[in-house]
């Protein structure tokens, strides 16, 4: 259960009190703000403060020459082009800090994305949760034989249960023994900071995440690709679901340039000219590597 009903009551509390303000907001973003987005079996992903909207990338970059002309299109227009054109700073002029609930493995994945300002549950001063991410049946699968970093064939009958079982059971094992490693009710035991270190990879931990609209799409283009992994790309999802409302304009084109562009080598423009030319390319002639080939072929045919 992602909430309980104190954080709930707190959630209904925080907006049923609205506060005035002069500064812009974005009505689609002020439907999310506190509110909690379930993502897995215990976590989720909500907004707890926001700065911008789409005229905040426009206003950016039309600082050096004054507001000029100023419609709906014209902002459409020139985000476009600066998603196209690869501009950063226009974007970075907005913000957004979530409170993010996640499985550790999931979190020791994210906190690669060094971009962002990160503040995490401390479990040195409070005792975690006993909750932990068991995976759904069909989320079991095995290795990949031809990706390294990826999932085969989804696990089936009697070794999905052995697996589900292996999960559940070590899981409140280590909790069990976390528990009773802990000072408690007066009895001197071990520290938290040592005996945290006891506890499975797949526990949750939560953190708050504040990050620039910039860096969020670099996230949200490597994460909630389909070839990330499930757990985060979960994450990264319901993200997209909120930037979508919070930035329409600049979301429909992160969503077009880049979730839904491709990007190509030199050598991939030369193939592709080459066979619209009606010119036979092969791996052989192309000039690629066999995992380039594949990938292009992947996209071009």
């Amino acid at each position: 259960m992602p909430l309980t009903p104190e954080q709930q009551a707190e959630i209904d509390e925080l907006r049923a009190t609205p506060r005035p303000t002069l500064r812009a907001v974005a009505e689609g973003m002020e439907r999310h703000l506190y509110q909690a987005h379930p993502v897995l079996d215990h976590g989720l992903v909500r907004v707890i403060d926001y700065m911008g909207d789409d005229s905040a990338i426009t206003q950016a970059a039309r600082v050096s020459y004054g507001r000029g002309t100023k419609s709906v299109s014209n902002d459409e227009g020139l985000i476009r082009y600066l998603m196209r054109h690869w501009h950063s700073t226009p974007f970075e002029m907005c913000e957004v800090k979530f409170h993010v609930k996640l499985p550790v493995f999931v979190a020791r994945q994210w906190i690669r994305h060094r971009t962002a300002n990160v503040n995490e549950y401390s479990a040195r001063y409070s005792i975690l949760d006993r909750e932990f991410y068991i995976p759904a049946p069909e989320q079991l699968a095995a290795q990949s034989t031809v990706n390294n970093q990826g999932r085969g064939e989804v696990l089936q009958g009697d070794e999905a249960a052995r697996v589900l079982d292996l999960l559940r059971e070590d899981a409140m094992r280590s909790y069990d023994h976390y528990e009773a490693m802990l000072s408690q009710d007066g009895q001197q035991g071990l520290a938290r900071e040592l005996a945290r270190m006891n506890l499975p990879a797949n526990v949750y931990t939560q953190w708050y995440w504040k990050v620039d609209l910039h860096n969020l799409f670099h996230f949200l283009r490597l994460r909630a690709d389909a070839h990330a992994q499930y757990e985060i790309r979960a994450y990264a999802e319901a993200m997209c679901g909120i930037v979508r409302d919070w930035v329409p304009l600049a979301y429909a084109a992160f969503e077009d340039y880049r979730l839904g562009g491709v990007q190509l080598s030199a050598k991939g423009v030369e193939a592709l000219r080459r066979r619209l030319s009606g010119e036979t390319v092969t791996l052989e002639n192309s000039g690629m590597s066999k995992g380039e080939w594949r990938e292009f072929e992947g996209v071009w045919g």
